[in-house]
């Protein structure tokens, strides 16, 4: 199969997937074989909701329509330019997904499968519903794609190279299981945002977006501010105050009123508004329902600091303060070229 039959095949997977990329879905007619799959994937849909209370209506069709957006043939064209493919000698890739967020494993799908590789993948109990139709959807479009999409729940074997996603302790496994094997392994990162005091209420309304979306649980997600000596969180609070329905959902109000009486107890020292704390804590991971907080009076330390600890850090969000910062409100909307950790997965799939 040649790259632009691959690139054209997703980016007809991208135009299925904004029909459903809106509160209303609605059915259009000239997507390919939608007779088949539309009233499939509105049931994969329920399912998924109905078996993980974090993947609400609205956080999955977020990320529906983050790559219904990003698969175009503009965006895809542009992320494998610099790479060349006439080389590549097909393997096959396992995959182990996270399941924190829905889809979360799909950029790591579409790299081996673009770089024209077999892939087989184990995916998380939490997110199994999603991505099994999609590659079926992917496999009636382009149907050379049969036979290079493996689903497994069993001890993944027969594999040339990985790449894997997991906890701190998961990942020291998957090091010592798969250290024979080219491989990926990733594990937790936290976001952190940098204040200067100067943000504006739009500013501040939108790191929001990237402290709330998800409940806060990719690691995209800001966990962690710095911001000058003696500031005023009135702002801050302010500009997060559109999210406070977020508490009627049950699974988030539970851990609310869960670390809220646990500080309470503890005698923390914590601001909080009814839906949402915050509290001074050098840690950069903080939990659901918290962002931790720590003040910093020298910029140059704190990049410093920020520097000595970017194995931890997933995104930066700030105006200014450092190279490859990402904007407020952007960090849930990243490019098919901004990778993981830093990590360049389409260069890793090319030498293997």
């Amino acid at each position: 199969m040649q790259l632009q039959e691959r690139i054209n095949a997703f980016v007809k997977l991208g135009d299925f997937l904004r029909q459903f990329s809106k509160e209303v879905i609605v059915k259009a007619d000239n997507i390919e074989h939608n007779e088949l799959f539309f009233d499939g994937f509105k049931h994969q849909l329920k399912l998924a909701k109905e078996h993980n209370g974090w993947f609400t209506e609205e956080n999955i069709t977020f990320a529906i329509k983050s790559w219904s957006d990003a698969l175009t043939l503009d965006n895809l064209s542009k992320w494998l330019k610099p790479y060349n493919f006439d080389t590549i000698k097909p393997k096959r890739v396992a995959i182990i997904m996270a399941g924190n967020i829905p889809l979360v494993g799909f950029h790591d799908f579409l790299s081996v499968l673009i770089s024209g590789h077999s892939v087989l993948v184990k995916q998380s109990s939490n997110d199994k519903h999603l991505l099994p139709f999609l590659a079926k959807y992917l496999e009636f479009i382009e149907p050379q794609f049969k036979g290079n999409i493996t689903f497994t729940e069993a001890k993944i074997e027969n594999f040339d190279a990985v790449i894997a996603t997991g906890s701190n302790n998961t990942a020291r496994y998957f090091e010592y299981y798969f250290k024979g094997k080219p491989s990926i392994i990733r594990n937790n990162r936290n976001s952190v945002a940098v204040l200067s005091g100067d943000e504006t209420p739009e500013n501040l309304k939108n790191l929001s977006e990237d402290i709330f979306r998800y409940y806060g649980l990719g690691c995209r997600n800001v966990s962690k501010l710095f911001v000058p000596k003696n500031y005023d969180f009135k702002a801050f609070f302010e500009g997060i105050y559109h999210w406070h329905p977020i508490v009627e959902k049950a699974k988030y109000a539970n851990n609310y009123d869960y670390n809220k009486a646990v500080y309470l107890m503890s005698e923390f020292d914590m601001l909080e508004n009814g839906f949402f704390m915050i509290k001074e804590d050098e840690s950069l991971a903080s939990p659901i329902a918290t962002l931790f907080y720590e003040y910093y009076e020298d910029a140059s330390k704190l990049k410093a600091n920020l520097e000595v600890n970017k194995e931890k850090i997933q995104c930066i969000v700030s105006n200014g303060f450092v190279k490859n910062e990402i904007a407020f409100g952007a960090t849930q909307n990243p490019q098919l070229w901004d990778y993981a950790d830093d990590v360049d997965s389409v260069e890793f799939l090319l030498a293997i």
